[in-house]
């Protein structure tokens, strides 16, 4: 995301008022200071399904580290500095412009020009000093969610700490004695601040390398949001009746597909601080779940699923093997929630004959719209769907090689390949093997009694 001059000013003046001041090789990779070494007993071989075929300088960067790095989609891992053994981070906590989707501009609050914020990444047994300057306009806190440290650095304004004020800078201390998938977000005024967008991931990486290895770890933030057709920013005061659903702060399709080689071992991390739950569904694969906040499962005990229930509050870290090629959909399961600009007070117009009525209605209110009369699919035609209201994108949009995709909202796409060699580089649809793809019949069977 984009920053504005002051800001890339303001910032650079602070970071070289002293203690924040960062090497300059250290500031360009979130990695630099965890270079550890080797880890110290060799890391596991793959199982037979997952071969590793890493570029050459993806493995020689990665062979450095004790852990795979995260990757946030459509987001970015936040740089560190060492400072006498220290890993030192700086968080801002700031009102945003965030651009959902093409088309869509939100008024937010977030971290360092973004919600969610960076992802944090630290190992196991790491001293870290994280800085946090509140440049909002009210008093704010961080919480560590799910870390375990002493009580006066938990972040909760008012009682374990005084609340940082507009313009002040705190400093949170703490020795990391577990690892797994945590989250950061305010102690303060939380029903306006998490409804806002002050969220990100924080990931404690395990001292050696997991077995069986990862070779990809994706970070994914869904959230809610209820901002009116039209509107930029989002009402804090909604409880349950949100319209917007976001992955990492995007709208499909908006959101960045997760890119991924056939065969290789994916884990894919997910938090929640909304209001309800998020049955995070996947196509194609049996996924194992492996992680919960309260840390690791034993692998005695993870579970296969398909789909990933992430209640309020927790996080849940799920795995699998990227045998099956193809584009597959990871979504929302609540129906809702797959969907953009969403309003739960449509009169329902199945099956009602509206002819003329946009038309005439459209003249006195812009962008007026009626809902579907034989379902919704008619409004997947987003040139015509809402035209006319400012800074609103349709209900459902994004096209793909056989059509509209009829969804939107709280959805992606997981794009695995074989021998894929860039992985920054979105590889286009997948192009089926013959034989493999449904076909419209033109003389179907007759089955008789058994229909």
């Amino acid at each position: 995301m984009s920053l504005s001059r002051r800001t890339m000013l303001s910032r650079a003046a602070l970071l070289a008022g002293g203690a924040l001041v960062a090497g300059a090789a250290e500031a360009q990779d979130p990695h630099a200071g965890h270079q550890h070494g080797a880890p110290a007993e060799p890391p596991p071989s793959p199982p037979p399904a997952a071969k590793r075929k890493a570029p050459a300088a993806r493995k020689e960067k990665e062979g450095k580290l004790p852990y795979t790095p995260v990757i946030t989609p459509n987001g970015r891992t936040l740089p560190f500095r060492m400072n006498g053994g220290v890993k030192e981070f700086h968080l801002i906590a700031e009102p945003v412009q965030q651009e959902f989707a093409p088309g869509m501009t939100v008024n937010a609050w977030g971290y360092n020009g973004s919600t969610p914020g960076p992802t944090l990444e630290m190992v196991e047994g790491d001293q870290v000093r994280i800085y946090v300057t509140n440049k909002l306009p009210e008093a704010t806190s961080v919480h560590w969610h799910g870390i375990l440290l002493p009580s006066g650095m938990d972040g909760v304004s008012g009682l374990s700490q005084p609340r940082i004020e507009p313009g002040e800078t705190y400093v949170y201390e703490y020795t990391l004695r577990q690892h797994g998938t945590y989250m950061y977000h305010p102690h303060a005024d939380e029903m306006v601040q998490m409804a806002l967008g002050l969220m990100g991931f924080l990931i404690v990486h395990p001292k050696k390398r997991p077995d069986p290895p990862i070779d990809r770890d994706f970070c994914l933030f869904p959230h809610m949001w209820a901002i009116p057709p039209g509107a930029k920013t989002p009402d804090p005061s909604v409880m349950l009746d949100f319209n917007l659903f976001t992955f990492n702060g995007k709208i499909w399709p908006g959101t960045a597909p997760l890119l991924i080689r056939q065969d290789e071992r994916v884990r894919i991390r997910l938090a929640n601080l909304s209001m309800t739950s998020h049955p995070i569904h996947m196509h194609g694969h049996v996924l194992w779940v492996v992680e919960t906040d309260g840390g690791p499962i034993p692998k005695s005990a993870w579970w296969p699923e398909t789909t990933v229930n992430v209640p309020p509050g927790t996080t849940r870290a799920f795995e699998f093997v990227a045998d099956n090629p193809g584009d597959w959909t990871l979504h929302c399961h609540k129906t809702h929630h797959a969907m953009n600009a969403m309003g739960h007070d449509v009169p329902n117009l199945i099956g009602v004959d509206k002819t003329g009525i946009d038309e005439k209605l459209g003249k006195l209110i812009d962008g007026y719209m009626t809902m579907g009369t034989t379902g919704m699919s008619e409004h997947s035609e987003h040139a015509h769907h809402m035209k006319g209201v400012a800074n609103t994108i349709p209900m459902m949009t994004g096209d793909g090689p056989f059509g509209p995709i009829e969804m939107g909202g709280m959805f992606t796409l997981v794009k695995i390949r074989k021998d894929l060699e860039n992985l920054d580089a979105d590889p286009g649809w997948y192009q089926h093997p013959p034989g493999t793809i449904a076909r419209k019949v033109e003389n179907p069977p007759d089955f008789g009694e058994l229909e």
